[in-house]
């Protein structure tokens, strides 16, 4: 059982560091292209968008790259969004919601989180058809819990979307450092 365990972590531990930190590393952009793309995809996966994170960050990229010309990692911004997943929705969307009712002023209006998961249950338990489920839940996220969720993700998206960026700036930079002082230095420099 033990070895089961580790074999995960080892397999979860590859997975980051093949789809997040080598592609950060690599990139031959400036370290605020990386930067930026981390940030996108961590604000998109601190909003209530169940299930389209990915989507939303091919838009933002359209629309930044076509409208405004700025540039950021795509392949970064979509990796990122995986913050937010099967495992990890549930409670980062009860963060979202408590956050949203707090900053609404519904202290009254505070369910447990076992409360929470109960009524997310009960909201998508059942033999529904497709367009069941998607009724239901736009009822959920635009009468019960979504204008919560969406003032409450607000400033989680900020919080996050700016760690991000200032932590892989610096880990990028410092990488970019210690890779040239371990190379020596260049032709240029020689001459």
């Amino acid at each position: 059982m033990r070895g089961g365990g580790s074999k995960r972590r080892s397999s979860l531990y590859r997975a980051f560091r093949y789809r997040l930190l080598i592609p950060m590393l690599r990139a031959r952009h400036a370290p605020e292209f990386a930067a930026c793309g981390t940030m996108v995809g961590l604000m998109l996966a601190f909003t209530p968008t169940i299930g389209l994170h990915m989507t939303l960050a091919l838009a933002v990229w359209v629309i930044a790259t076509r409208l405004f010309k700025w540039e950021f990692s795509l392949i970064l911004a979509l990796a990122w969004t995986w913050v937010s997943n099967v495992f990890t929705g549930l409670p980062i969307y009860y963060l979202l919601y408590v956050t949203g009712q707090l900053l609404m002023g519904r202290w009254q209006d505070l369910s447990g989180y076992a409360e929470f998961i109960d009524l997310w249950h009960t909201f998508t338990a059942g033999d529904h058809t497709i367009w069941q489920d998607a009724t239901i839940m736009a009822k959920v996220m635009l009468e019960d819990w979504g204008v919560a969720m969406c003032v409450g993700g607000a400033p989680w998206a900020v919080v996050a979307g700016g760690i991000g960026y200032w932590v892989s700036l610096k880990f990028i930079r410092a990488y970019r450092r210690e890779k040239a002082v371990r190379r020596g230095p260049s032709r240029s420099q020689m001459s």
